[in-house]
């Protein structure tokens, strides 16, 4: 199996931050590049913007700017950022816009991080419906690659 094209799905937590980590090793050991996605959760900016009286669509522009700058910062202090093909930031329910971009991509792997069998505690919805790993692992058809945190670097 060729690793031309990685996605990985980032929140920006020390999880997903992880999981960056472990795929960047995998991008240089096997030529692949990366594409960095950052989800905002429709439902939850919703959430936010009737909490504060905000117009949706403000809160929407401020938090892609800061996945945006977030990116940018990332990036920044990695040497290799050349790994990167592209990094984008959308709206939606995470897993599925991980599932359209890994579809428009046609990538050859995702490689997620995750809280492995510990968990983060769960919310309701993760206990009845599993988590957005579990969802975009029953959805795709390419393989998808949990790292947990703390997962030792040696191992690759």
């Amino acid at each position: 199996m060729e690793l031309s094209l990685i996605l990985i799905p980032t929140d920006f937590s020390d999880c997903a931050m992880n999981s960056l980590d472990y795929a960047k090793q995998m991008a240089e050991k096997f030529g692949s590049k990366l594409i960095l996605l950052n989800v905002i959760d429709s439902r939850e900016a919703q959430h936010f913007a009737s909490y504060s009286k905000e117009d949706l669509d403000k809160v929407l522009d401020r938090l892609m700017n800061q996945g945006k700058q977030a990116f940018r910062k990332l990036l920044a202090g990695w040497e290799d950022s050349d790994l990167v093909q592209e990094t984008l930031v959308s709206v939606g329910m995470p897993f599925q816009e991980i599932a359209m971009k890994a579809r428009d991509f046609q990538v050859d792997l995702i490689l997620m991080g995750g809280y492995g069998s510990r968990g983060k505690g769960g919310t309701i919805e993760e206990i009845f419906f599993g988590s957005t790993v579990e969802k975009v692992v029953r959805l795709l058809p390419c393989p998808v690659l949990c790292v947990p945190i703390g997962w030792p670097e040696e191992r690759l």
